[in-house]
C-alpha cells in the first residue's frame, strides 16, 4: 500500500525531530518540542484515517513519537541522576525511519542521551565543570591518556560506582514490579473475599428480614390470644360475682334474722 500524504510528513517530520534530537540542544530550544506536539497530532489523524498503514508500522510510529515525547520530558528533570534513570525506562525505534539510516535514529539518539547522562553524574561527582564535558569518543581517549595514575585509578572507580548505581537501579525497578505484581494479587484476592463477605451478609440480613417478619407474625398471633383470654376470664369473674350476690340474697330470704 503506498504511503498517504500524511504518512509521508509524518516521516519527514519524524526525521527532522529524530536530527534534533541528536544535535546538542540550548535548554530554551523549543522547535523540538512544538515538532513532537504536531507529530501527536498527525498521527492521531493517521489512525483515523481508513486507509492508515499496518499495524505494525503505526506501533512503530508511536514508540518513536512516545520515545522523543519522554526524552523531552527527561531532559526537564532537575538532577543527572533523575535524567539518567528516566532514560533507562525509554524504549527507541526498532526500525530506520528512512532508507539512508542503516540504525535506527532514536536508538542512536538513546545511546547518546545516555552517554551525555553519565558525563553530567561523572562531572557532578567529579566538581569539574559539565559543560566542558564532551561526548565524543575521540576526546575521551585522548583525555584519558592524558590523566596521572591515580586520577585514572579514580576514573575507573568512577566508572565502577556508576554501574554500581545503574544495577542497583535496574534492581530496584525488577523489585518494584514485582512489588507491584504482588499487590495486584493481594488486591485481586481480598476482592474476592470482600464479595464473599457481602454474598455471606446478604444471605444473612435477608434471613433476618424473614425471621423478623415470622416473628411479628407470631406476636400478632400471641396479641390476639392474650385479648381473647382476657375476655373470658373478665366474663367468667363477672358470672362468679352475680352468683355470689344472688346467694347471699337467697341466703338472706331463707334464713331471717334471728329475734
Amino acid at each position: 500500500m503506498a504511503a498517504t500524504r500524511l504518512e509521508l510528513n509524518l516521516m519527514r517530520l519524524l526525521s527532522r525531530c529524530e536530527a534534533l534530537a541528536a544535535e546538542r540542544r540550548d535548554p530554551e530550544e523549543w522547535r523540538l518540542e512544538k515538532y513532537v506536539a504536531a507529530l501527536e497530532d498527525m498521527l492521531r489523524e493517521l489512525k483515523k484515517q481508513s486507509s492508515k498503514p499496518a499495524p505494525e508500522l503505526l506501533n512503530e510510529y508511536s514508540r518513536k513519537v512516545d520515545f522523543l515525547k519522554g526524552l523531552l520530558e527527561a531532559e526537564k528533570l532537575p538532577s543527572s541522576t533523575e535524567k539518567a534513570l528516566a532514560n533507562q525506562f525509554l524504549a527507541p525505534g526498532r526500525t530506520p525511519t528512512t532508507a539512508k539510516e542503516r540504525t535506527p535514529a532514536t536508538k542512536t539518539v538513546h545511546l547518546q542521551t545516555k552517554a551525555r547522562c553519565t558525563g553530567q553524574m561523572r562531572s557532578e561527582l567529579l566538581g569539574t565543570d559539565p559543560l566542558a564535558t564532551d561526548d565524543s569518543e575521540e576526546l575521551n581517549i585522548r583525555k584519558r591518556k592524558g590523566l596521572t595514575s591515580d586520577e585514572k585509578q579514580s576514573a575507573v572507580e568512577l566508572d565502577a560506582v556508576l554501574q554500581h548505581h545503574q544495577d542497583m537501579q535496574e534492581k530496584l525497578a525488577e523489585e518494584m514490579l514485582s512489588l507491584a505484581r504482588s499487590l495486584k494479587n493481594n488486591t485481586l484476592a481480598a476482592q474476592n473475599v470482600i464479595k464473599q463477605d457481602n454474598q455471606t451478609l446478604s444471605h444473612s440480613l435477608r434471613m433476618a428480614d424473614q425471621n423478623f417478619e415470622k416473628l411479628k407474625d407470631e406476636s400478632d398471633r400471641l396479641e390476639q390470644h392474650a385479648k381473647k383470654s382476657v375476655n373470658w376470664l373478665l366474663w367468667i369473674m363477672l358470672i362468679v360475682v352475680c352468683f355470689i350476690f344472688i346467694s347471699m340474697i337467697l341466703f338472706i330470704r331463707i334464713f331471717p334474722k334471728l329475734k
